[in-house]
């Protein structure tokens, strides 16, 4: 792949990488930028890597996931308030980012793999053979995770009296 075409994937995923960041980061603008700049700095290092067995978004979001795990590792080594504990403790970032706070604080109630492969499936419209190339976790899975991941986003929901 030639610098001419990188640039181009990196301009036609950018906002949906930054997008998906994000939401996988509850809201932390700054952070989640970060994360996208490291992971297109490394897809960049390592484009010779890329064989083309899955679509570059696949691979590209694959390296910012990996980035997003490598980033909470050290943060909690480093740090005894998790990531997750934020967006609990400080509604005021994330009120004025999203439209529908109650969906927000739904997603931040799954365990990280299920909000990880709900922001890939239904956020980011990847297909289930992309979240589990993505996610490195076996496409049965994967839907196991979305079919729990709806029934407890959902009794989140009811259980605040949400309707749509």
């Amino acid at each position: 792949m030639s610098r001419t075409e990188f640039e181009q994937q990196v301009l036609n995923n950018q906002e949906p990488l930054r997008r998906f960041l994000l939401n996988l980061c509850n809201g932390d603008s700054a952070l989640s930028d970060d994360i996208a700049q490291e992971a297109f700095i490394k897809a960049y290092l390592n484009l010779n890597s890329f064989n083309g067995l899955s679509k570059f978004s696949t691979w590209l979001f694959r390296i910012a996931y990996n980035c997003y795990c490598d980033h909470k590792r050290v943060s909690q080594r480093y740090s005894s308030v998790q990531i997750e504990d934020k967006i609990l403790t400080s509604h005021e970032t994330t009120d004025h980012k999203y439209q529908n706070q109650e969906l927000y604080m739904a997603l931040a109630k799954l365990n990280e793999k299920e909000r990880l492969i709900i922001l890939l499936f239904y956020m980011e419209d990847k297909s289930l053979k992309d979240v589990s190339k993505i996610t490195d976790i076996p496409l049965n899975t994967v839907k196991s995770h979305i079919s729990r991941a709806k029934i407890h986003m959902s009794e989140h929901l009811k259980s605040i009296g949400y309707e749509r």
